[in-house]
């Protein structure tokens, strides 16, 4: 069984970083996720999508992300529900993100403004986070293969793309 995703959006408004009662930060915020195609109308609608970081990388992110950055995030689709206050049951689907690739940096002004320059941070919610640009991070333990390499890694150089490739 596989549950994995890989989306690439920008942050509709700042994280919002809280702690647990036991003291584990946990960041969430919404990405917005332009889709492949045009309405009827021919606007472009995009998805927004919940993530939620835990421990070092929910501070990561709550520290370096703002609203409208471009962001990668790795992670695993989870539906969760609860009982509301009016009895009903309430579902609730959301990316839980173990690896968050900036992907712009904060010169930038974080908005969508047009810099041609783009640089790339990776972070990854392995043991104690941190940067990892080697590995795709599956947290399984098995980082050897070769089959496994992050489809973000760029060691670092700019991404040659047109404006006319990119979603948004």
């Amino acid at each position: 069984m596989l549950n994995r995703v890989i989306l690439i959006g920008r942050l509709t408004k700042d994280p919002e970083l809280r702690y647990t009662p036991a003291g584990v930060a946990v960041t969430q915020f919404t990405l917005a996720v332009d889709r492949p195609f045009t309405s009827q109308g021919g606007e472009r609608e995009a998805d927004f999508i919940p993530v939620v970081t835990w421990r070092q990388l929910a501070e990561t992110c709550a520290n370096y992300l703002r609203k409208g950055r471009l962001t990668a995030v790795e992670g695993r689709i989870q539906v969760r529900n609860y009982e509301n206050n009016e009895g009903k049951r309430v579902y609730v689907t959301e990316v839980i993100a173990d690896n968050v690739r900036f992907l712009e940096s904060n010169r930038d002004g974080g908005g969508s403004g047009g810099s041609s320059r783009e640089e790339s941070s990776n972070y990854s919610n392995n043991s104690g986070g941190g940067n990892n640009r080697s590995n795709y991070n599956s947290n399984n333990g098995n980082n050897n293969s070769r089959d496994n390499q992050d489809p973000f890694s760029d060691d670092g150089k700019p991404i040659d793309i047109s404006d006319d490739d990119l979603p948004f």
